[in-house]
């Protein structure tokens, strides 16, 4: 897909005028996950200019969405739009992922929840899976990445 060439040639069209984009798919081989390869041609999209996105739901072509649906399509374009600021260079888009990069690295958990574009699921899998140790996760355990080099670095 042409993605970023068509954002291009609309916004010339039109003067530069605000322009809104549906979708754009960048793959039809994903039923079910068109949420997924929508908020990928969408940051495409940002990222040339497109100034507002459309959500698009996993149900999509498939059936009507459930609240769900609607949610993970929300959530995946908010993510495909923030992509797109950072590409753009908007004020404050790529602080805020440092900020976020640094409460990982400090293992601080409620900051994380507080800086996440969608707090809910982080903090679910959190509870659903309580870690032996508070400064690690249930994936990594006694092997934390960031617990070791925090380790590391305060000797």
């Amino acid at each position: 897909m042409e993605v970023v060439a068509n954002v291009q040639l609309a916004k010339k069209l039109c003067h530069g005028a605000p322009f809104y984009i549906l979708g754009p798919l960048v793959s039809d081989v994903a039923p079910g996950y068109d949420h997924i390869t929508s908020a990928i041609g969408g940051a495409l999209a940002a990222s040339a200019g497109a100034d507002f996105l459309c959500y698009v739901t996993p149900a999509e072509h498939l059936r009507l969405p459930t609240l769900d649906d609607v949610r993970e399509g929300i959530v995946a374009v908010k993510i495909a739009a923030h992509a797109g600021d950072i590409a753009k260079g908007i004020p404050g888009a790529a602080e805020w992922d440092k900020r976020m990069s640094q409460a990982r690295q400090d293992l601080d958990w409620e900051k994380m929840f507080c800086l996440a574009l969608d707090r809910e699921k982080p903090e679910r899998y959190r509870k659903e899976s309580a870690p032996e140790h508070q400064d690690s996760c249930t994936m990594c355990g006694e092997m934390c990445s960031m617990r070791l080099m925090n380790r590391i670095m305060d000797k």
